[in-house]
């Protein structure tokens, strides 16, 4: 049996299950969700697992093995675990460690480094039940509201941390705005290590998954939200990928204080500050910036068009980035209105899908090093 054949058999096999257990909670089941902290970890983390992987640089003459290290947390008895994209991608060897111990090796299913989730695929034992995790929902969760991350951080196995929720809708700044996606903060501590890890609520639910750090301030982490990660698992699963449009084009939105700072022609809408080569956005003619600007810590390329609307619906309101992104789907025509040089015109596209571009993997991939939450 070909490779081929056998990696589809096996999403055959596992995707009725997995897809199953998939599920958020849109409210708590109906237990006792104060129980103890240790209560709450003696349960759930049976079910989180240490994931180290091993990534060959041909380009070095010494230390070309380089080892990953990671967290995951089983959500099906088939086996099934999710981590994040940076642990495993690119890896040549993938192995996880349950709870007891027990060390099996890991197909990867699918990665995808914009969201960072990945999905991993391990042995269902003969005997006995895998213990999993089950989903929260994390569109009903609140700033202040008690969460806990277990985890491996810096090799510690099977180690708890509590806080609160910081924040939520996060957007990492150097996200293309586009393509950016809400992530959780917290101030529960995530170290190196951590990365994959559950990010849980008191009823023991799955909330997020723990996946970036800001390396200069303290207690400052981000998850990706329990919705968004079991959307995208369940794409891996059923195409090995995540299916998203090629937009083409990098930016942030024009507001009326910016507009106030310059003594040049704009409008509110989204500065295009780059255009990536062989895009249709380039073909369309769209064009980026060139003059670079910095004021206070916000930095802009100015000079290129700016997307006033897509398919009539205005970019001059942050709010309406939802409407937009509904359009954004291969295959979908845009119609796209600029502003160019205190002149309008339109341009029209048809998006494909997106190929995987080097600025998708994270920087510590690029540089072969242990992998670690990224630093923001």
């Amino acid at each position: 049996m070909s490779r081929h054949n056998e990696v589809a058999n096996l999403r055959t096999a596992i995707a009725a299950a997995a897809l199953a257990a998939l599920c958020v909670s849109p409210i708590a089941r109906a237990r006792d969700c104060r129980e103890s902290i240790a209560d709450l970890y003696e349960r759930t983390s049976p079910a989180v697992v240490l994931i180290t992987s091993q990534v060959i640089n041909p380009y070095r003459l010494e230390d070309r093995v380089q080892q990953g290290l990671g967290s995951g947390f089983i959500v099906d008895e088939s086996g099934l675990i999710i981590t994040n994209s940076h642990v495993v991608f690119g890896a040549q060897i993938v192995s996880v460690k349950l709870d007891d111990g027990t060390s099996l090796p890991a197909r990867l299913i699918g990665a995808d480094p914009i969201f960072d989730v990945a999905a991993l695929q391990i042995p269902k034992p003969e005997k006995g039940k895998l213990p999993v995790l089950t989903f929260g929902d994390s569109d009903q969760l609140r700033p202040g509201q008690d969460v806990i991350a277990i985890g491996n951080p810096l090799g510690l196995e099977q180690t708890v941390t509590r806080g609160i929720v910081s924040g939520l809708n996060r957007v990492l700044p150097e996200r293309p705005l586009l393509l950016a996606h809400p992530l959780i903060q917290t101030d529960a501590p995530i170290n190196p290590g951590n990365s994959g890890g559950p990010l849980l609520d008191r009823c023991g639910e799955v909330v997020g998954v723990n996946t970036a750090i800001v390396g200069e301030a303290q207690s400052i982490g981000f998850a990706v939200p329990s919705r968004l990660a079991v959307a995208v698992v369940r794409e891996l699963v059923e195409k090995g990928r995540v299916v998203r449009p090629w937009v083409g084009v990098h930016g942030q939105l024009v507001d009326a204080d910016l507009k106030r700072v310059f003594n040049i022609p704009l409008v509110e809408g989204y500065l295009v500050e780059a255009v990536e080569p062989g895009s249709p956005a380039q073909e369309a003619g769209i064009r980026g910036g060139q003059l670079p600007v910095r004021i206070g810590t916000k930095s802009l390329l100015l000079g290129g068009d700016i997307v006033v609307s897509i398919n009539g619906i205005s970019l001059g309101d942050a709010h309406n980035l939802p409407k937009v992104a509904e359009q954004l789907k291969v295959g979908n025509r845009l119609k796209v209105k600029l502003f160019r040089e205190g002149e309008y015109l339109e341009v029209e596209y048809t998006l494909p899908e997106r190929p995987l571009q080097p600025g998708d993997v994270p920087e510590s991939l690029q540089a072969f090093s242990v992998r670690e939450p990224p630093r923001r």
